[in-house]
């Protein structure tokens, strides 16, 4: 059985490749406050993914990992406005239950993973065309 990690060990490696740039390019995420001990609430960015009717937009998230992560998910919630069926329309969280890599959680998975899936989401074939909320709206 491999070690496990501690969870601030954990959010201090994906805060040094966060800030270092060194995952997909299509997806960024940082820390919301840099004076936040517990490293709880984060910052997402996805680029519209190309030949979708996101292509050159920029979604901005919320992720708050508690106590429990890496072992449960972080809470996502879009700042953005999207029409997307794993979304609240009415306060941008995401429903765990209707994004495989949240449903199926495993503590391998990281903030970047949940980024990078919701970027596949938004360019699956069901959801590329869907009509979305006008540019730069957001949930109140």
């Amino acid at each position: 059985m491999a070690a496990k990690v501690p969870r601030n060990f954990r959010l201090l490696e994906e805060l040094e490749k966060g800030e270092k740039g060194l995952g997909a390019e299509a997806c960024s995420y940082g820390l919301a406050d840099s004076d936040d001990l517990f490293m709880s609430n984060w910052n997402g960015t996805i680029l519209g993914p190309p030949h979708s009717v996101h292509e050159n937009r920029i979604y901005s998230l919320k992720m708050h990992c508690g106590d429990d992560y890496p072992d449960k998910p972080p809470t996502i919630q879009f700042i953005n406005r999207v029409n997307l069926p794993c979304v609240d329309d009415k306060n941008g969280v995401v429903d765990p239950n209707k994004l495989e890599c949240l449903l199926n959680w495993s503590r391998n998975n990281t903030m970047e993973t949940i980024l990078i899936e919701l970027r596949k989401y938004m360019a699956h074939p069901s959801n590329k065309k869907m009509p979305q909320p006008p540019e730069g709206a957001t949930y109140a």
